[in-house]
C-alpha cells in the first residue's frame, strides 16, 4: 500500500542519523581539496593550470556550502562546537553568514510553494494576475530578479547583495554578521591584489566566487521552479505536499552530483532536511514512493525550459512563460 506524505516523514526519521566520522571527512577532505587547488590558482607558473585550479576551487566551494547547509539544518554533527565554528567561518567567506542564511532558509522550508510568503529565501512567484496588475516597477523588480543575467552572476546580486547588503540595510542588529562577511571579503580581494597582482585576485576570488554562486543560484532556481511544479494558496498547503510537488529531482552525472554533494535530491531534503546529504541516495532506494519525482536536469534544453517559466497561472495550474501569461 503507498504510503502518503505524512507517513513517508515518518519513514525517513530512521535516516536522519549522521555518522560522526564520515561527516568530519567529508568536511576535511573537501576542505583538503579546496585549499589545494586555492594554492595551485595562487602559486602555480602555467596560466591554463591556474585557471583550471581556479575553477576547481569555485566547483569545491559549491560542495562545501552544500555541507555548510546541511550543518546548519543540525543535519551533520549537530552537538559539534567545533563543526559549527568552522561553518560559520566558511559562511562568512562565502558571504552567506549563519544568521541571514538560517532566518532565510528555515523561512524557505517552512513556506515553499506558497503563493504568498514564499519570497524570503527564495525566487519571487507572482500569479497571472497579480503580475497584469502590478505596477511596471514591480513588474521590472520581479523580471529582473528572475532572469538568467541575474542567476548568472549569483555572486553580485544573490550574495553581496542578496545576503549581505540587503540584510544590512533591514535588520544591522540582527545580522551584523553580514557586515564581518562582506568586510572580510572586500580585505581579502585588496590583500590578494596588493600582494599578488589583480590577475591573482580574480583567479582567487573573483572566478571561484562567480563558479559557485552561478552554479548554486541555478540549482536553487531549478528546484523550484521547473516544468510541473506546484503552488498553494495557505489553505491547501501542506508542508510534505510541498516537498514532493513542489521541489525537483535535479539528475546529474556522478561527478556532477558529488560537486553538488547530492542537492539534486531536493525533494528528499524538503521532506526531511534533518537526513544528512550523503544518505539521500540511500532513502530514494530503500524508499519506493521516493524513486518518481518530478524531474529536471544540467541538459541545455531543460534549462531553457526552467528559465523561460515566469508567471503562476492559477487558472491552468502551472508555471508558464511570459508570453502565455
Amino acid at each position: 500500500m503507498k504510503r502518503n506524505g505524512t507517513e513517508l516523514i515518518l519513514v525517513t526519521k530512521s535516516y536522519a542519523k549522521d555518522s560522526t566520522l564520515l561527516s568530519w571527512w567529508c568536511i576535511l577532505s573537501t576542505s583538503f581539496l579546496f585549499l589545494a587547488a586555492m594554492s595551485g590558482a595562487l602559486f602555480l607558473t602555467n596560466p591554463w593550470l591556474r585557471v583550471l585550479c581556479s575553477v576547481m576551487q569555485g566547483l569545491l566551494t559549491l560542495r562545501l556550502f552544500v555541507i555548510y547547509h546541511d550543518q546548519q539544518h543540525h543535519a551533520i554533527l549537530p552537538k559539534s562546537r567545533l563543526a559549527e565554528g568552522l561553518m560559520r567561518v566558511f559562511g562568512i567567506y562565502t558571504l552567506s553568514a549563519s544568521s541571514i542564511w538560517r532566518s532565510s532558509h528555515n523561512h524557505h522550508h517552512n513556506h515553499n510553494s506558497k503563493l504568498r510568503g514564499s519570497h524570503i529565501g527564495s525566487y519571487p512567484i507572482m500569479t497571472k494576475t497579480q503580475f497584469a496588475k502590478s505596477s511596471p516597477g514591480a513588474r521590472f523588480q520581479y523580471l529582473f530578479i528572475r532572469h538568467p543575467a541575474t542567476i548568472l552572476f549569483g555572486y553580485l546580486f544573490m550574495f553581496i547583495f542578496g545576503m549581505c547588503i540587503n540584510p544590512l540595510m533591514n535588520n544591522f542588529r540582527k545580522h551584523w554578521d553580514c557586515l564581518i562577511s562582506l568586510l572580510a571579503h572586500i580585505g581579502l580581494g585588496i590583500f590578494l591584489w596588493v600582494r599578488f597582482d589583480w590577475q591573482t585576485m580574480v583567479l582567487v576570488q573573483t572566478i571561484p566566487h562567480l563558479v559557485a554562486s552561478a552554479i548554486g543560484s541555478y540549482l536553487f532556481y531549478a528546484q523550484h521552479n521547473f516544468p510541473g511544479v506546484t503552488f498553494a494558496e495557505s489553505g491547501g498547503w501542506t508542508y510534505e505536499k510541498a516537498a514532493l510537488e513542489s521541489s525537483s529531482f535535479l539528475k546529474t552525472g556522478p561527478i556532477m552530483q558529488w560537486f553538488s554533494a547530492n542537492i539534486g535530491f531536493h525533494h528528499v531534503h524538503h521532506l526531511n532536511s534533518k537526513i544528512p546529504f550523503y544518505r539521500l541516495p540511500e532513502v530514494v532506494r530503500e524508499v519506493p514512493e521516493l524513486q518518481n519525482p518530478k524531474t529536471t536536469s544540467l541538459s541545455p534544453m531543460e534549462i531553457i525550459r526552467c528559465l523561460r517559466l515566469k508567471v503562476w497561472d492559477s487558472d491552468l495550474q502551472k508555471m508558464v512563460p511570459l508570453s502565455k501569461g
